[in-house]
């Protein structure tokens, strides 16, 4: 079990930390574009598009990498105080009943909506914009995929911890 949570846990370490330089990225193609639309009077829908890409593929693909490092806003009334066992018991259930379902949700529901993207090779509605619209809305199942994959993960760790692992309750106490 540990085995599959590891590999969850670094597939999406490793895809939360490349699309983590898109944010680099964002803010320098936006800089270049302020700069050329306002000193040299020359603007670029491309550039826009590619901003809006860039900016739905870091927030869609680094949600995972965000919930693995527990990132993600909380309602927070008694889980920060609670033992290391009841908040395994709060992570293996919330994974489960909600993350997981709502993930296959998404996915289930946003399944023909890209299908029907990639059979017209949907492309952007401005004449010179990107013709690739379908690999934006495939972010959303890829969203779904490794957010259900890192609830999975969650739910390993939450039922290592309460079979008493040393290592899983420590790091429900110390946070990481």
């Amino acid at each position: 079990m540990r085995t599959v949570a590891g590999f969850i846990d670094a597939l999406n370490e490793r895809i939360g930390r490349a699309v983590s330089w898109l944010a680099l990225l964002i803010v320098l193609l936006q800089f270049l574009i302020v700069v050329g639309r306002y000193v040299f009077g020359v603007g670029s829908i491309w550039g826009q598009e590619l901003i809006t890409y860039m900016f739905g593929f870091l927030f869609m693909l680094a949600a995972a990498y965000t919930l693995k490092h527990d990132g993600h806003v909380r309602v927070d009334i008694f889980y920060r105080e609670a033992p290391p066992r009841t908040k395994a018991i709060v992570n293996l259930f919330g994974s489960m009943l909600f993350l997981i379902p709502i993930c296959a949700l998404i996915f289930w529901i946003a399944w023909p909506y890209v299908l029907q993207s990639w059979s017209v090779w949907e492309g952007s509605q401005e004449s010179s914009g990107i013709p690739a619209r379908y690999l934006q809305k495939t972010a959303i199942l890829a969203f779904a995929v490794l957010m259900a994959l890192q609830g999975l993960s969650m739910a390993i760790h939450s039922i290592l911890a309460m079979r008493g692992d040393e290592r899983e309750l420590d790091a429900l106490t110390t946070g990481e």
